[in-house]
């Protein structure tokens, strides 16, 4: 489909062709017609599926202008606000229409200015819009088109009390229109009671993930991420990467280690200022910053192309944040790749997401080195254990050596204080033994028993590295 089949405005059609779209994206294609008629609309959308366009375009072909605010679109984040008022005047550049974004940190007075100037939409943040809303500086009297994009992220960010307020106090005859990456019940609850019999747009029923991103775990233990990440980031050599770490504390520790390195990094997180994030955000969108180590809160409402890979360097506890980071990357039509670190008792996580997201991660291995490590691999037990906490060992003992399995295990506990309730199964062969040790007692058996002799032989105790024990 070509988007003179759903585009009537001969200035949108021609801001569009300038922005170099080709063809619309699905939900573009779904929704602009829904839109363009008036009707509600509720479309679940992940960032980077060319949402803004789903729902700027209609507005912009409905609204006059007047110089007057008809339209309002909340946002969670001022990252997002920037960027949406951005994309929605690039495509109002021929029809004349004026949008502006107003969000905390930013001088409030800048904002009154330019609102006394004349605007016809407002792209804010709740905080904000509320603040000004209260001074008398801001009157909804003549809106009628009203957007909540990125509304699960406005509600996890408590933000539910806010968008209620600002709810009651627009103008009741409207088009509402929300996007969201998840429906969960919540929102749906708030569409029921705000919105008028919404149209529903569920894009790709069977994944909430975007297409063309590849999805991998490697199982790595907590001891060697920061290796782990490294040598992605010198195999692959990504473009843009964005690395998602659980705590603001990580996020300061990866970052100084990385840059420590020599990698062009920064983090993010809600303790900057907001100079700060300025700071990084335009080094990261410049190129000046390759790698950008974040929160989840820090990086809600980032829209930034061209990010080629996507690390969980933490895994998320909550299904839905994966859907939100690895949204970033891949975004309009491009690919990307998700790579999430998974420790040994992490696996079950895995499992969560693949069922809320429909999806599939496919587990995958530490990229070969390409030259020198820059960060040395540690000996992280947790990599080989089983669920049980058992490691397996190769002993360079066996049936030849006069080895039997309690000769074994009195062996072990005389000379190395390791009880027989700590080792599990054993396979006696001729020459060698494979044997299970708790992960507890493993590094004592690696520091211990190469020191003796069997028969006047050295023994020799190795990891059995099986792939499929992970």
């Amino acid at each position: 489909m070509q988007f003179i089949n759903i585009v009537k405005d001969p200035g949108i059609l021609k801001a569009i062709s300038e922005l170099g779209w080709e063809e619309p994206t699905p939900v573009q294609e779904q929704g602009i017609p829904l839109a363009s008629e008036g009707t509600d609309l509720m479309a679940q959308a992940q960032t980077g599926t060319g949402k803004t366009g789903a729902f700027a375009i209609p507005i912009i072909s409905r609204i006059r202008k007047l110089g007057k605010i008809q339209c309002l679109i909340l946002v969670p984040t001022r990252e997002l606000a920037v960027q949406v008022a951005g994309d929605f005047q690039d495509m109002a550049k021929f029809t004349g229409h004026i949008a502006t974004a107003i969000y905390g940190g930013q001088s409030i007075n800048i904002q009154i200015n330019k609102l006394k100037k004349g605007v016809d939409c407002v792209v804010g943040t709740p905080g904000r819009v509320m603040d000004l809303m209260r001074r008398g500086e801001l009157s909804f009297d003549n809106v009628n088109h009203l957007v909540l994009d990125e509304a699960d992220r406005m509600l996890d960010m408590g933000f539910i009390d806010d968008i209620e307020w600002i709810l009651r106090r627009v103008p009741k005859e409207r088009q509402t229109m929300l996007f969201s990456a998840t429906l969960p019940e919540q929102i749906k609850d708030l569409a029921r009671r705000y919105m008028r019999s919404p149209r529903e747009i569920i894009l790709s029923p069977d994944t909430l993930t975007v297409p063309k991103t590849e999805q991998v775990y490697i199982n790595v233990g907590r001891r060697n991420k920061l290796w782990a990440l490294c040598r992605i980031m010198d195999s692959e050599k990504p473009t843009r990467a964005m690395v998602f770490c659980s705590t603001k504390r990580m996020v300061d520790i990866l970052s100084g280690k990385l840059k420590g390195y020599g990698y062009k990094a920064e983090g993010i997180h809600g303790d900057l200022t907001q100079a700060a994030r300025d700071r990084v955000m335009n080094g990261f969108r410049s190129a000046k910053v390759n790698v950008l180590i974040a929160t989840d809160v820090a990086a809600r409402g980032l829209d930034i192309d061209d990010v080629t890979h996507v690390v969980n360097y933490d895994i998320p506890e909550n299904p839905e944040d994966y859907v939100h980071r690895i949204g970033r990357t891949a975004r309009a039509g491009k690919e990307g790749r998700a790579i999430t670190f998974v420790a040994k008792e992490e696996q079950h996580l895995v499992k969560a997401i693949e069922g809320f997201g429909r999806t599939h991660i496919e587990e995958d291995d530490v990229p070969e080195s390409r030259g020198r490590d820059t960060v040395r691999r540690q000996l992280d037990f947790d990599e080989f254990a089983d669920h049980f906490g058992m490691v397996m060992f190769e002993l360079n003992l066996g049936k030849n050596d006069g080895i039997d399995m309690a000769g074994l295990l009195r062996f072990m506990e005389r000379k190395s204080g390791i009880r027989e309730t700590l080792v599990g199964r054993i396979d006696i062969g001729e020459e060698s033994t494979r044997l299970e040790i708790h992960m507890s007692v493993a590094f004592r058996a690696m520091k211990d028993l190469p020191r003796l002799r069997v028969n006047n032989k050295m023994v020799d105790i190795r990891l059995a590295r099986d792939k499929t024990r992970r």
